[in-house]
């Protein structure tokens, strides 16, 4: 099976310089395209880099909203070089009113923005939204969107709200999180995903599978356990038996997707 992870986050400092070997092991397992997510200007240059050394990596580049305090003024310049320098995505952006102590204001500005970059280049958007899902409806219903899609990293959000995002032009990404007990709730939502709008992600290093499913150990020199990104084949097996779907036919399903909204990346 050809496998698509649709959002990671492989430049991450804390695989501390492993990332060639984790990617070597992801093609192993039948990886054969992650979008690597920046988060801020602090790594965007190291998203590309990894994309220069390695065709598995399709880079993003977008202000993640926990980082927005450290946009320099010329932020907006600076993104729009890299989208135009390097096809690719816009992401991860977004709306956070969960994060404990973290400014909202600010957020939906700087989330317009980066959504016009991608609109004017017609480059998919990866979008994380926590406790803000009606704003963020409201948003992509009033402004222009790609007309290529955008991605709803992890989703989370209400069961009920599927159909009109859907129709806005989302995608709904899977994370292998959602495989821990706790998470029936989202786990149960992606039943009523559109086949045609599924999406499957790992969100490595973080976002880890149950201990269980946990095939690919990865560690910190001080121990802490990361998601190593070659768990995407977990994460297809045992969502496609969530579903009641032989693992063909979902990963045939999540490759046309994959490539009917990344195609002009």
């Amino acid at each position: 099976m050809k496998l698509y992870d649709a959002h990671n986050h492989l430049q991450d400092d804390r695989f501390a310089g492993r990332q060639m070997q984790l990617l070597t092991e992801c093609a192993a397992v039948g990886v054969v395209r992650a979008v690597v997510n920046g988060s801020s200007e602090s790594d965007w240059a190291q998203v590309r880099a990894l994309a220069r050394e390695n065709p598995i990596v399709l880079p993003s580049y977008g202000y993640h909203p926990w980082y927005l305090q450290e946009r320099t003024a010329d932020w907006e310049k600076v993104l729009a070089g890299f989208l135009d320098e390097t096809p690719g995505m816009v992401g991860e952006i977004g709306l956070d009113r969960w994060k404990p102590g973290l400014s909202y204001e600010n957020q939906e500005a700087a989330f317009l923005v980066q959504l016009r970059l991608a609109t004017e280049r017609n480059r998919p958007v990866s979008i994380h939204c926590l406790q803000a899902w009606g704003r963020l409806h409201e948003l992509m219903r009033d402004h222009a969107r790609p007309d290529c899609g955008w991605v709803l990293h992890s989703f989370g959000g209400p069961l009920e709200m599927v159909p009109g995002l859907a129709r806005l032009g989302a995608y709904f990404s899977f994370p292998g999180y959602f495989l821990n007990e706790r998470k029936q709730r989202q786990r149960e939502t992606f039943k009523h995903v559109p086949p045609d709008r599924l999406l499957i992600e790992t969100d490595a290093p973080d976002q880890l599978l149950p201990p269980e499913l946990n095939h690919f150990s990865l560690e910190t020199a001080e121990g802490r356990l990361l998601n190593h990104p070659a768990n995407l084949v977990v994460v297809y097996e045992e969502l496609a038996k969530f579903l009641g779907l032989p693992s063909h036919d979902l990963a045939a399903q999540v490759e046309e997707n994959f490539l009917r909204v990344f195609s002009g990346s």
